[in-house]
């Protein structure tokens, strides 16, 4: 990736200020404003949804107002930049509280976004988010509380994100057991797409040799 431009400190900082805006908007229940941090044709590919962006925002919208509580957070970003395209992966953490067997927990879910940008208009939006999950674990609320687990199903998903699937699962959702990790080869075909992309700029390169989006 360091043979690729960084492009324009302004181009980092609207990219960034997205990201931010994503974040802070969709944890809010801010949806009007959420839904401009997109492209109209925008994907997002996460372990329990796999589909357009518009539907997603239908979905998490759907969902906070039903009362689910899911929290994101952020750290520090990686920008590369070639002309109207970028990638983007900034350093977060994810946490889902529900009742567990009878139990409230926390899983917390630490990661990255990678996220695939396109300038148009002047403006730099959102066309593919797609998650890296690198490690999970999962708490009860009340410290003197405990949770007993189905070790089959919590070990028939990655380690990354093992215990978030597994609380997903319980909550009626399905999810996909391939999403990429800090090893294996979902992140090499990952890191391949962002080559492509960045590359010659053709919008299939960012569907290509991702399973999970047909």
């Amino acid at each position: 990736m360091t043979k690729f431009s960084s492009g324009t400190l302004t181009d980092r900082l609207e990219i960034r200020e997205a990201i931010d805006n994503w974040v802070l908007w969709r944890d809010a229940g801010d949806w009007d404003r959420f839904s401009t941090v997109w492209h109209s044709d925008g994907w997002m590919v996460a372990t329990w949804f796999q589909a357009p962006a518009a539907d997603f925002i239908d979905r998490s919208r759907n969902a906070f107002d039903a009362g689910l509580r899911v929290l994101h957070s952020l750290g520090g970003s990686s920008i590369d930049v070639r002309g109207s395209r970028a990638i983007a992966q900034t350093k977060m953490e994810i946490v889902q509280r529900a009742p567990l067997h009878g139990v409230l927990v926390d899983v917390a879910c630490r990661g990255r976004f990678w996220d695939a940008f396109e300038k148009q208009d002047g403006c730099w939006r959102l066309l593919l988010r797609r998650l890296v999950y690198e490690s999970d674990r999962m708490s009860p609320v009340d410290p003197g509380a405990s949770v007993s687990l189905d070790s089959e199903l919590l070990n028939a998903y990655p380690e990354g994100y093992r215990h978030l699937a597994y609380l997903q699962i319980q909550l009626g959702l399905q999810v996909v057991n391939n999403l990429p990790g800090t090893r294996g080869p979902e992140i090499e075909a990952l890191r391949e797409v962002s080559a492509r992309w960045l590359e010659d700029g053709r919008r299939t390169a960012l569907w290509s040799k991702l399973s999970t989006v047909d």
